[in-house]
């Protein structure tokens, strides 16, 4: 299935262009459609537009020595929201987590003055399964652009600017043993991943004190499975850690096994390095010339949760910030919306902020 020409010009319906991206649904490896609507878009606003192998939504805008890559996920956890404006807000799932932000992104290059054609080249992604380990569409296009300067879609609140996120490591403990009697006295293999689980929050716990949250290790249980026994009792325990600078994911790897005994079987994967990028920079003075100009305050912000951000920091090692209008603590919920006055701020912002690199 492929969508029609857009019939109008988002730059003179942004919130109808927004509303109709949210009524699309695109939760991770499924995201086609979507993309194709933002790239329906983009050609409407007289860019070179695309869908790539990926399925990211790709766009070109201007061809200046300047490059820089504009990526915000177009996937979405699971879930309805459903998508409807109550008052000044617009609700549905990818409001603000982050279809929003890369509509942002679009709309504020299609409005840039066609005279900064000839200092920037922007790259817009809208990348696919971000919200899942494998980060397909950021990974795609780190091996086709080399940009000069990376912002990266994410809500940061229109006056905030997010420098850094913290890593992350996704775990599975797996125990798996002889079946005996409820009567024996010998922990079973439930028993066995929880002690193992109490053993690794012990350590969270002591590696944590006198650190602020961003220099913390977070953990996360996500599920615990157990088989029913027969001849053998089997148990598997699932959780994620976020990751501070100072642990690398191989350094966690290595504290985890210390911690286990050798009966238990481990699966690690998902392993990203945490970012956190400088307070003064190309990027970061263009955007608080941009929340300024728009009559804010600009707010620096790092996160304990993981971007694609996490994924192209090293592999492109450019500088980066990443930003977007939205609430980030209502991310995955079910009421899930962004208020439309901060979404045009937001456009707003990063039309200055882009202006501001092409003329500095």
């Amino acid at each position: 299935m492929s969508l029609p020409p857009l019939d109008y010009d988002p730059r003179r319906d942004p919130i109808r262009f927004f509303r109709e991206a949210l009524e699309i649904p695109s939760p991770s490896g499924q995201e086609r459609l979507v993309a194709q609507h933002f790239a329906r878009g983009m050609k409407a606003m007289g860019m070179k537009a695309w869908v790539d192998e990926a399925d990211n939504a790709r766009g070109i805008w201007g061809h200046g020595p300047l490059e820089i890559a504009l990526l915000g996920h177009i996937d979405t956890v699971p879930g309805e929201v459903p998508v409807r404006i109550e008052g000044d807000k617009l609700f549905g799932r990818g409001a603000v987590d982050a279809k929003g932000p890369f509509t942002a992104f679009v709309l504020a290059t299609g409005a840039l003055p066609e005279a900064l054609k000839d200092k920037l080249t922007i790259h817009l992604i809208g990348a696919t399964e971000e919200e899942v380990p494998s980060s397909k569409g950021a990974r795609y296009v780190a091996q086709k652009l080399k940009p000069e300067l990376v912002v990266i879609g994410e809500p940061s609140g229109w006056d905030g600017i997010t420098l850094g996120y913290k890593g992350r490591l996704l775990v599975r403990v797996r125990r798996e043993k002889n079946h005996f009697h409820s009567a024996h006295h010998e922990p079973n293999a439930v028993e066995e991943l929880i002690a193992y689980f109490t053993a690794m929050k012990n350590w969270t716990e002591a590696f944590n004190i006198g650190q602020r949250p961003f220099d913390q290790v977070q953990y996360s249980l996500r599920d615990i499975r157990v088989q029913q026994p027969e001849m053998t009792q089997v148990a598997e325990l699932f959780f994620d850690l976020r990751l501070p600078p100072r642990l690398s994911p191989e350094e966690a790897v290595s504290k985890l096994l210390a911690l286990a005994p050798p009966t238990l079987e481990f699966h690690f994967w998902g392993k990203e390095v945490a970012y956190k990028g400088p307070k003064d920079s190309p990027l970061s003075r263009a955007f608080r010339f941009g929340i300024r100009k728009a009559g804010g305050k600009p707010v620096f912000k790092y996160k304990t949760g993981t971007s694609d951000m996490n994924v192209l920091a090293p592999l492109w090692q450019a500088p980066m910030v990443a930003y977007g209008p939205g609430d980030s603590s209502l991310d995955h919920t079910p009421f899930e919306h962004v208020l439309i006055p901060e979404f045009e701020k937001g456009v707003e912002v990063l039309k200055a902020a882009l202006t501001f690199l092409a003329t500095r």
